[in-house]
């Protein structure tokens, strides 16, 4: 059994070890011949807008480019200072929704309503907190082209500031750089394997016409991994690519946002019940039972135990993230599996952005 354990974890130092040397990045920035609709969903974002305005206004390398910011009843002042914002740049348009279409998720109904207007070649979804550097919608995109793929997202860098941020925003990336060989997923789509970050997303619209656009995932509190899902399913293909280079989002700023921004959408994340008691267990005899075999004496728990801290170390490198939290990885791991527990014991009753989810 220590056998099979120690081949299991040294397996996932391998993955890590080969997607760090090579997971996609994009740096192709020649001009774009192709047209690009950019979908913006805003909903009480007076915080984020400006910046993320500011970077879809430096785009360079993309003449045909559109950008429909999706107003979604804010309630603050977003429209205003987007429209402060926009100044006269006509690139961008502002289109304000009724709220959710009946059965349908407030995010996920704005993003299909952007794309019911847009007529480009390509669809990018952004979230409003995040920040692109001048070359990343024409560096993604070439990056799509050349490995004629038809999705693509680019993980923006996810910045994080307070302790609390730096144990669990790594584990996202961490997460699928550990456990998928990205350059086979890229080669032989699966829905097992699809990754996506609705963060940042572009995608064909002949991809996305022939599932619907976003109706596939109307109810989908993980609608980026869905989405991903519904292309592979319909015959497409894409993959995840390091992004850190071009874009970067600070998701949450303290540990209240976090529990609720994850407490959302975790018990969601695995599949049902048994896929989250799999999940559970796989964060718990990676992360946490190599640190107690060392504690109580077991050579071979430090060797596994730095084994795995050398996975986080590799995906915080690649991303960006703090290098030294690696050494914490228990920790995570541990606050990892009560935001799973949280979620599940206050499904369908968090309130995000004044609506319950």
């Amino acid at each position: 059994m220590e056998l099979v354990y120690f081949g299991f974890i040294y397996l996932l130092l391998l993955i890590s070890i080969f997607n760090f040397f090579s997971i996609r990045i994009p740096a192709n920035t020649s001009p774009l011949s192709h047209s690009l609709t950019v979908l913006l969903p805003v909903r009480n974002e007076e915080k984020n807008i400006e910046k993320c305005i500011g970077g879809l206004k430096s785009q360079i390398g993309v003449d045909q480019l559109k950008i429909i910011i999706i107003n979604d009843q804010s309630t603050d002042k977003s429209v205003e200072k987007a429209m402060l914002a926009i100044k006269d740049d006509s690139r961008f348009s502002i289109m304000n929704t009724s709220g959710p279409r009946s059965g349908w998720l407030g995010k996920v109904s704005a993003l299909q309503s952007g794309y019911e207007a847009s007529d480009s070649d390509l669809i990018m979804t952004l979230d409003a907190d995040v920040h692109l550097e001048p070359t990343a919608i024409a560096a993604s995109v070439n990056l799509l082209k050349d490995l004629n793929l038809d999705f693509i997202s680019p993980y923006p860098q996810q910045v994080a500031l307070t302790f609390a941020e730096k144990l669990v925003q790594p584990l996202l990336h961490w997460s699928w750089m550990t456990t998928v060989i990205l350059r086979l997923a890229e080669k032989v789509p699966h829905t097992s394997t699809a990754i996506a970050n609705g963060q940042f997303f572009i995608a064909q619209k002949k991809a996305l016409d022939r599932v619907s656009g976003f109706s596939s995932v109307s109810n989908k509190i993980l609608d980026d991994i869905e989405i991903a899902r519904s292309l592979v399913k319909a015959g497409y293909r894409g993959t995840v690519v390091e992004g850190a280079e071009i874009a970067q989002t600070r998701m949450y700023q303290n540990f209240s946002e976090i529990k609720m921004g994850y407490g959302k959408s975790l018990h969601k994340a695995f599949g049902g019940l048994v896929g989250t008691i799999v999940a559970v267990f796989f964060i718990f005899i990676t992360g946490i039972f190599p640190l107690m075999l060392a504690l109580f004496g077991s050579s071979l728990g430090w060797i596994l135990y730095f084994a795995v801290v050398m996975t986080r170390l590799l995906s915080d490198t690649k991303s960006k993230s703090d290098s030294f939290y690696a050494l914490l990885h228990p920790l995570s791991a541990l606050i990892l599996m009560y935001l799973i527990c949280y979620s599940w014991l206050n499904r369908g009753s968090i309130e995000w952005k004044g609506r319950t989810v």
